[in-house]
This record gives structure tokens, sequence and C-alpha cells, in this order.
């Protein structure tokens, strides 16, 4: 029991709510009534969620980052372009290592949008661009509402691996990320200033947002009992595809900003904002676009979103520390 609390004690708040959704959804999954109540709860409180994103996403934000135009190009390339074109290139090499469903999982984690509050962070940790950092994250959160869902039918769709995107998918990533986010820029000018005043009360909504997601998957995967047929070389094998990914941005995002001139601080900036993966914006949208498919299960595909968003976040915390440390002493990497 010690041992247990001071691991618990070593996580955040979000991570601790995550496996503990994990948990409750394995061992307390919601059936009959109950499953279609929290089905109903998840899409309000998706709906919630990007709501408050319009709300906080600044468009003065967003103008003046545009006007760093390079930057922004890179992060918008690597995120949207590089990041889905690597894991095509790679599916012979990595997808004997799991399951053709998990492959899945991982083409959608790279068509998402990148992070915003670890990707500022660890670009202030490591002395980059913090100004330029904002507004990347913020373009590509903007760009991802709508590219996300438009790359789920190219990337996935087309190579006959994701849902059916046909008019009933469409419409309900309309009304349940699209119209909430719109909703939310059109009001940003009334109530911005509340929500920007209240930022514990919505990073909670975030967060519950997801562990909700994240349980109703689960226990949907526990009562059709699929977790029974995975296989453990096949998370094995996740983990290691997630690896390589990283790996893979990583040094593309180094090498080319390094190659095409970018200082340092815009360097650290490209890395990590366009080298991450969002957490908070994939599964909402995953429980909006597989929803209702009946060749997919919600609680396999999540598995390589979660364990990426784990990878990145300890190897790019790393990297920030180090960075940090060798600006100090030399002013370099």
């Amino acid at each position: 029991m010690d041992a247990l609390r001071r691991l618990v004690a070593r996580l955040d708040r979000f991570t601790t709510g995550l496996l503990l959704s994990v948990v409750c959804g394995v061992f307390i999954p919601c059936g009959g009534g109950a499953e279609v109540w929290f089905k109903q709860a998840t899409n309000v409180a998706i709906m919630l969620l990007f709501f408050l994103y319009g709300v906080k996403l600044s468009r003065r934000s967003v103008v003046e980052g545009l006007l760093h135009w390079r930057l922004q190009g890179m992060v918008a390339f690597s995120t949207f372009v590089f990041f889905p074109l690597m894991a095509l290139a790679l599916r012979p090499v990595l997808s004997p290592l799991v399951t053709p469903e998990l492959y899945t999982g991982l083409l959608f984690v790279s068509v998402l949008p990148s992070t915003v509050q670890s990707s500022i962070a660890f670009t202030s940790i490591a002395g980059g661009n913090v100004p330029a950092a904002v507004c990347a994250a913020s373009v590509s959160s903007l760009l991802g509402v709508f590219l996300t869902p438009l790359l789920v039918g190219l990337v996935l769709v087309s190579g006959g691996e994701g849902p059916s995107m046909g008019a009933d998918t469409f419409l309900q990533i309309c009304y349940l990320i699209l119209v909430p986010f719109l909703a939310g820029q059109a009001v940003q000018r009334w109530i911005g200033k509340w929500v920007a005043g209240h930022k514990t009360l919505i990073s909670w909504t975030d967060q519950a947002t997801i562990w909700l997601v994240v349980y109703t998957s689960f226990s949907e995967a526990v009562l059709q009992g699929l977790w029974m047929k995975l296989p453990f070389w096949a998370l094995a094998g996740v983990v290691a595809a997630c690896v390589v990914f990283l790996a893979v941005v990583l040094f593309f995002t180094f090498f080319s900003s390094r190659k095409l001139g970018f200082s340092r601080e815009d360097c650290i900036t490209i890395v990590f904002c366009g080298s991450k993966k969002s957490l908070a914006t994939g599964v909402p949208m995953m429980g909006v676009i597989f929803a209702g498919s009946p060749h997919f299960d919600l609680g396999t595909l999540v598995i390589p979103l979660m364990l990426f968003h784990q990878i990145q976040l300890m190897t790019c915390a790393a990297l920030a520390r180090r960075w940090r440390k060798a600006g100090a002493d030399d002013g370099g990497f």
C-alpha cells in the first residue's frame, strides 16, 4: 500500500486519472442502461470541450504567428504532412509487430494536431522561442479541427483501414466538433476573459472529458471480450512503434530546422511543436470519428495514442532539461 501511495504521488493528476479510468473500465465496465447514459454524457462533454477550445483560442495569436511563416510552415508540415507520410512509409516494417487495429490507431496518431500546453512548457524550459511556440500550437490546434477528419479520410479510409466517412459520420463531426468550436469562437469576445480567468475549472473540464472517453472505450472493449484477444506481443509492438515514430520525427525536425538556418530558439520550438501529438484533442475526435463503426473498438484504438503521449512527455522532458543546461553552458545544444 505504501508503494502504491508513493507511485501515485509521483504521477500528475491527469496521468493518475487516466490510469484510474483504464482500471475502472476494465474491472467496472458500464453496461446496459448505464452504457447509454455514459455515451450521451461523453457526447455532451466532447461538445463542451471543443466549445471551450474555440473560446480559448486567440485569433490574434494565430494572425501574429502567421507573420513568422517559415517557422509555422515547418511545424504544420511536420505535423500534418511528414508525420502521416512517415506512418504510411513505415507500415511494412512496423505493422507485423502489432495487430491491424492497433496500427490503425497508430495511423490515427499520425494525423492529429500538436499539443498546446506541453509544447509551450518544454519550449520555455529549453530556452526556445515561447511566443512562436504559443502561435504554432494555436495554429496547429485550429488546423487540426478541420484537417484531422480530412486526413483520416485520406490516410486511413483510402487504405481500407479507417471507418466509413459517410454523411452520418460527417454530420456527427460537424455537430460534435466543428459547430461547438465555431460557437466558442463566436462568443469569445464576451466570455473569453471569464474563461481565461478560470483556468483550473477549464483544466478539469479538459481532463474529465478525456477520462470519460477512455472509461467508456475500455468498458466497451471489456464487454465485447476484445481484451482477451489482444496478445502481449502486440502491446510491446505498439511501444516499439511509438518509439520509432517519435525518434524519426525528432530527428527530422531537429536536423531539417538546423539545415534551413533557423536560430537555436526557433529550432527548439520546431522540435517540440512539430513532434508532439495531442491526447486532449485526439481522444474526443477518435470517439466521434470511430463511433458506431462495427469494425473498430475504441478501447483498442486508443492504446497507441495513450502510449505515444506518455513516451513523448518523458522524452521531451529529458530533451528540454538537456538543452536548457547546454544553452546555459555554451549557448548550443
